[in-house]
């Protein structure tokens, strides 16, 4: 007799049980996992993921948003997230400089779908972010371009080409953009304006320095071309940003 191999697919997965397979995310080292609701609420997260946000217990971050655990410029970015992937998109391996447990900053590989009802309507979002500085197999599968985006991270004050990037790598510029859009998804440009942007974002709100210096000590001499960038990136103008803080 013929098996259907959907109908005994389904049936074992009903009788492990939703809460036995979630569970299982606690035994990924150094990832994030969560579940939310359509309002970006809290349904389920590892043990990493709850130890990330310095607390002990699911129980303590259940039913809570991002703005209840981030600083605001974040759990806004990360809210802004949450609406368009409700709405279908989906994120995968996007790169992201995250706040860590100390206060600092570290890069993290973020995932992100939408999470659907039997009916096939979206109900939720679930997503995973890795910590590249800690995930070595993740560290390994980006070696090929360690050099530019270190020498980008340590000079993004001071003007950048394509051209400097592909010597130092010893790779044609096409090459270069290749495996930047294969290991990062961005062009090379992107991530420097990017590495810009967060760092920017940080001076705002660490310091009481002018914008407009912040703006042109993090690579932007064009103050209007800055504002734009940062309003596309984080969806809030620098000057507000400082404002609500």
């Amino acid at each position: 007799m013929k098996v259907n191999n959907d109908v005994v697919h389904t049936q074992f997965l009903k009788h492990v049980g939703v809460q036995q397979i979630i569970r299982m995310f606690d035994l990924l080292p150094n990832t994030l996992f969560w579940i939310k609701d359509a309002e970006s609420r809290i349904i389920h997260a590892n043990s990493t993921y709850i130890e990330h946000l310095d607390n002990k217990h699911l129980e303590q971050i259940v039913g809570k948003t991002d703005s209840g655990f981030s600083p605001h410029h974040l759990a806004r970015q990360y809210l802004n997230d949450d609406k368009k992937v409700l709405a279908g998109e989906i994120i995968t391996d996007r790169l992201e400089l995250n706040m860590l447990k100390n206060g600092g900053y570290g890069w993290f590989s973020t995932s992100k779908r939408p999470l659907f009802d039997i009916e096939g309507k979206i109900i939720g979002s679930y997503g995973f972010t890795q910590h590249l500085e800690k995930t070595s197999h993740l560290l390994s599968s980006v070696d090929e371009i360690k050099k530019p985006v270190e020498y980008i991270r340590e000079n993004f004050a001071q003007e950048i080409t394509v051209e400097q990037l592909a010597k130092i790598s010893f790779l044609s510029v096409s090459a270069l953009e290749r495996r930047f859009k294969r290991q990062l998804s961005k062009t090379p440009k992107q991530f420097i304006n990017q590495v810009r942007l967060e760092n920017a974002r940080r001076l705002i709100l660490e310091s009481r320095e002018p914008i407009a210096d912040i703006a042109d000590a993090c690579g932007f001499k064009e103050h209007s071309y800055f504002s734009k960038q940062f309003k596309a990136l984080f969806a809030i103008q620098p000057s507000q940003l400082r404002v609500e803080k």
